[in-house]
C-alpha cells in the first residue's frame, strides 16, 4: 500500500487558500480515481483505491496543519509502512507560483505541517511534493499562506495541482525517480532567470 496525504485546513473557508495545495491536489486524485475521501479515521478524512495494481490510501488530515503528523503516524504505524511508500503534498512559499518540486527526502523548511510529520515519525527520509505559491514579500507569512488565490494566480496554481496529481500517480506506477524524471521541470520565466543568472556570473572575454 502507498500513503498519498495532502496537507491544509479543514472547513470550506480554507478550500482556496495557499495553505490547502496538498487538499486540492487530493481532491484532484480522487475524482480521477473514483475514491470517495469521505471516512474518518486516523484523525483523517481517508479513502482507499488503486493506482494501476497498487492499493492506495489518499488522506486529508482533520487536525489542522500545525498536528498533520498525528494522522500520518497513525496511518503509517497501522499498516507497517515504510517511508518510502509515503508521499506527502504541500505548499510551499520558497518556490515560484505554480511550480513543484519532488524530493525523496529533507528537512521540513518553516512549513508547519512538515515539521509536525518529520516529528511524529521520527524521520524525514520519506518522499514529498511541493507546489510552490511564492511570497508576496509584503504580506506577513501567516497572512499570506491563509490568503485567497488571486485571479491572476488561480491558472497557475490550478495547472500545478494537476500536475502534482500526475506526479503522485508517476510515483506509484513507475516509482520515485521516473517522477523526479518527468515532473521536476522548472517553468519558462525560471529557466529565463537561470540562464540570465550564469549568463552574469559567466567570466568575460
Amino acid at each position: 500500500m502507498y500513503l498519498i496525504c495532502g496537507l491544509g485546513n479543514p472547513g470550506r473557508e480554507y478550500e482556496t487558500t495557499r495553505h490547502n495545495m496538498g487538499f486540492l491536489t487530493v481532491d484532484v486524485l480522487a475524482e480521477r480515481l473514483g475514491i470517495s475521501v469521505k471516512q474518518l479515521r486516523f484523525k483523517a478524512l481517508v479513502g482507499e483505491g488503486r493506482i494501476g495494481a497498487e492499493k492506495v490510501m489518499l488522506m486529508k488530515p482533520q487536525t489542522f496543519m500545525n498536528l498533520s503528523g498525528e494522522a500520518v503516524r497513525q496511518a503509517m504505524d497501522y499498516y507497517r509502512l515504510d517511508p518510502s511508500r509515503l508521499m506527502v503534498v504541500y505548499d510551499d512559499a520558497d518556490i515560484a507560483v505554480g511550480s513543484i518540486r519532488i524530493r525523496p527526502s529533507g528537512s521540513s523548511g518553516s512549513h508547519n505541517g512538515m515539521k509536525s510529520i518529520i516529528y511524529q515519525l521520527q524521520e524525514q527520509g520519506f518522499p514529498r511534493i511541493r507546489i510552490g505559491i511564492g511570497d508576496s514579500g509584503v504580506i506577513p507569512m501567516d497572512r499570506y499562506v491563509l490568503g485567497h488565490w488571486t485571479e491572476e494566480e488561480r491558472p497557475l496554481l490550478a495547472d500545478a495541482v494537476s500536475r502534482a496529481a500526475d506526479a503522485c500517480e508517476c510515483f506509484v506506477r513507475f516509482g520515485l525517480d521516473r517522477a523526479m524524471n518527468t515532473y521536476n521541470t522548472k517553468k519558462d520565466g525560471e529557466k529565463k532567470k537561470k540562464k540570465a543568472e550564469e549568463d552574469d556570473t559567466a567570466p568575460r572575454e
